[in-house]
């Protein structure tokens, strides 16, 4: 059964940088390659919302307030998926989640906290 953990987190000045990273244990790297893999966050009060996803075919997508200063990437054989997270703004502050999607399968990390603040 697939587990997610994400890292990388922490407290970041506006304008500074972050790369969280998502590792996938209890598979394959070639079953962890045919997942769909995206990066969501939820700030309090707030909905939680899709950051920026990349399919098994290396699509990319994100969403509009974080093109241009975030972006996503995978590593099928290491089983990870990254964020890297530039030019930082204190909106960006929430609790960041992996999710892995195939099939029927809908699988979430536990999270990790960025806080961006001065």
């Amino acid at each position: 059964q697939v587990q997610l953990v994400e890292s990388g987190g922490g407290l970041v000045q506006p304008g500074g940088s972050l790369r969280l990273s998502c590792a996938a244990s209890g598979i394959t790297f070639s079953r962890f390659s045919s997942y769909n893999m995206g990066w969501y966050r939820q700030a309090p009060g707030k909905q939680r919302e899709l950051v920026a996803a990349i399919s098994s075919d290396g699509f990319t997508n994100y969403v509009d307030s974080v093109k241009g200063r975030f972006t996503i990437s995978r590593d099928n054989v290491k089983k990870t998926v990254s964020l890297q997270m530039n030019s930082l703004k204190p909106e960006d502050t929430a609790v960041y989640l992996c999710n892995a999607r195939y099939v029927s399968l809908d699988r979430w990390g536990q999270g990790t906290q960025v806080t961006v603040s001065s």
